[in-house]
Order: structure tokens, then C-alpha cells, then sequence
């Protein structure tokens, strides 16, 4: 996840989801990662493309970006997004109700 200081929506992702994250289904395929997205991300990871919105949601195979969400649409629309996500880069988890 990049994010910055002051970031209106990385708050509210917080607030909505970061708590429970972890415990998910979806949290266990894809573990969080947190960076300042004016920094360099974190230490053999690749991105395709630079940071442009806070809080970016970056999948990651191998030390290389392979699908992002830009920005947190809500709680609601995340989750799906997410599963989109994990789905076209052919990450198995499994979906709760």
C-alpha cells in the first residue's frame, strides 16, 4: 500500500478495513505492505509505473508489480476490486460470503 502523510482516504481505509485486513482471505493471499508513496517502495520490488494516488493498492509476484488499485473507493467497491484483482493475476483464495 503507498500512501502519504495526510492522506484523507488512506485514513479511512484504515478506520474501514485495516484492522480486519489481515484476518481475511484476501489478506492472507496478498499480505500488506505499507510505503511512502514519495519514497522509493520497499527494498527488490519493481513497480511498471510511479506512484500517482494515495493510498495505491499494489499486487506483487516475484519482486515485480503485476495489477494495482489506485485510490479506495469505499469499502464496498474495495473488496470487489480486490477480488478482480487477485483474480486476474491467478491468485486462489477463498471467498467468504
Amino acid at each position: 500500500m503507498a500512501e502519504e502523510d495526510g492522506c484523507v482516504w488512506c485514513a479511512r481505509w484504515d478506520a474501514e478495513i485495516s484492522e480486519i485486513y489481515p484476518k481475511t482471505t484476501e489478506g492472507r493471499a496478498a499480505p500488506l505492505v505499507r510505503f511512502d508513496m514519495h519514497q522509493s517502495p520497499p527494498d527488490n520490488i519493481t513497480l511498471t509505473t510511479r506512484v500517482r494516488f494515495s493510498p495505491t493498492f499494489i499486487l506483487v509476484s516475484d519482486g515485480k508489480e503485476i495489477d494495482r488499485i489506485e485510490g479506495y473507493p469505499g469499502e464496498d467497491f474495495f473488496w470487489g476490486l480486490l477480488g478482480m484483482m487477485l483474480g486476474r493475476a491467478g491468485i486462489e483464495y477463498e471467498e467468504t460470503g
